[in-house]
């Protein structure tokens, strides 16, 4: 511990370093994945630092629209329509003197986009240090924790330490898609005996996540001057009917479902789009809804059939859309996650981080990420641990503590060492 520490004082420049160069480069998803992704040179860096770290093997995964459909199918987990055009997982193993063990460190590459560049401060790719704290796109979200666990493997050579165990190291795209790069790896089937998914987890450990879906909802009317609007058929107005409906259906949720470390169920209606004009009634209205579900005591299936019982028993007592019925998609999706807190894994994990982080805790976490796929598919513990704070996460100015990078690698290191 305190060989690594020491070490970790002497070379944290560098591995500050390597996170700023890593932060400059853009990275961001277009379109949440559909219209493809920026990533390919944020991993052809990564690349390059892990052959000057001696990786022994370094492999890329092309994403595929075909396997999507067969993990949809099979494990009902894929999103499907989106451009992998120069898109690519990274994969990197790093053999240990015993190669019975292995640990995975997951880590997504890209990010959203900054959104409205006038609330920047500085600019998004350019990364700036000020009150131990380094700004730019995606510092938090989530390319400390991406770089911690590499420079968890270069702490320990720079120790002068070997591995005993086999550490793979993954950089993944399209997370911000719903996880189409995780989908990838656990289809080609990855291995390992315990997966550290590293989103910020505001210096805890997190045991669990919320799946979450995604619907487009539409609706016609019948346009027509607003001055005979009794004559046309307002879809706004009855899309207003069948909102009233889904918030009867969020407090029910609310009521009925509880869990130790996550917040309630929720239903966010997030776009709404209809009409032209003033003076015009609107014969076209649409939303966009998310609902973040709970794990074990909820599902996909039920929350689908929760959404569609809302909407159609409400348009059976409405004149008009009895016979127009609303059109409803699920347009992006993932499961929940909830890992077992009694595996030796979670609790050698939680154990270790208390040796770095005071007053660590284990929480949950409202919004989904990859752990879901490697608990729920590839059937391996997985936890959710790293540096950043998830009010960071697609925000402007987002940043991450300095401190807690560090820390990160320390914790990464520890469990490399003591797995």
């Amino acid at each position: 511990m305190e060989l690594l520490k020491k070490t970790l004082e002497d070379n944290k420049n560098y591995y500050i370093e390597k996170l700023r160069e890593l932060i400059s480069i853009d990275t961001q998803v277009i379109g949440h994945g559909i219209d493809g992704g920026k990533e390919k040179k944020g991993q052809e860096y990564l690349e390059n630092l892990l052959i000057q770290m001696e990786a022994d093997s370094i492999e890329k995964d092309q994403l595929r629209e075909e396997t999507m459909i067969a993990s949809l199918k099979k494990h009902d987990e894929g999103n499907l329509g989106h451009d992998y055009e120069g898109r690519y997982n990274l994969l990197a193993e790093f053999k240990g003197e015993n190669s019975s063990k292995k640990l995975v460190f997951n880590g997504h590459v890209d990010t959203m986009p900054p959104g409205n560049m006038e609330l920047w401060k500085t600019d998004p790719w350019t990364p700036i240090i000020k009150d131990n704290r380094i700004y730019g796109l995606g510092a938090a979200d989530m390319k400390s924790g991406l770089m911690a666990s590499l420079m968890a493997v270069k702490l320990i050579k720079d120790a002068g330490l070997k591995l005993p165990i086999d550490v793979t190291f993954t950089s993944v795209v399209d997370e911000e898609g719903g996880g189409n790069g995780s989908i990838s790896l656990v289809n080609r089937g990855i291995t390992g005996d315990g997966v550290v998914v590293c989103e910020p987890s505001e210096n805890n450990i997190k045991a669990a996540h919320m799946g979450f879906v995604f619907f487009n909802i539409k609706v016609k009317g019948k346009a027509l001057h607003s001055g005979s609007k009794w004559l046309g058929i307002n879809a706004i107005e009855k899309m207003m009917f069948l909102i009233d409906g889904l918030i009867e259906l969020e407090h029910n949720w609310l009521m009925r479902y509880k869990h130790d470390l996550l917040p309630p169920p929720t239903l966010n209606v997030g776009v709404i789009k209809g009409g032209s004009a003033g003076s015009t009634v609107p014969d076209n209205c649409e939303i966009n809804i998310c609902v973040h579900y709970l794990p074990e005591i909820m599902s996909k299936e039920q929350v689908v059939k929760d959404i569609e019982d809302s909407i159609y028993r409400r348009s059976q007592g409405d004149f008009w859309l009895k016979d127009n019925l609303p059109k409803i998609s699920i347009y992006q999706a993932g499961g929940s996650f909830e890992t077992d807190r009694n595996s030796y894994f979670f609790k050698k994990s939680k154990e270790l981080i208390n040796t770095v982080i005071e007053d660590s805790e284990i929480v949950g976490s409202p919004a989904g990420n990859d752990a879901r796929l490697f608990q729920n598919i590839s059937k391996i513990p997985t936890i959710i641990a790293g540096p950043g704070n998830m009010a960071q996460c697609h925000s402007p100015n987002e940043y991450v503590e300095i401190d807690e990078y560090l820390n990160f690698i320390l914790f990464y290191a520890l469990l490399i060492l003591n797995f």
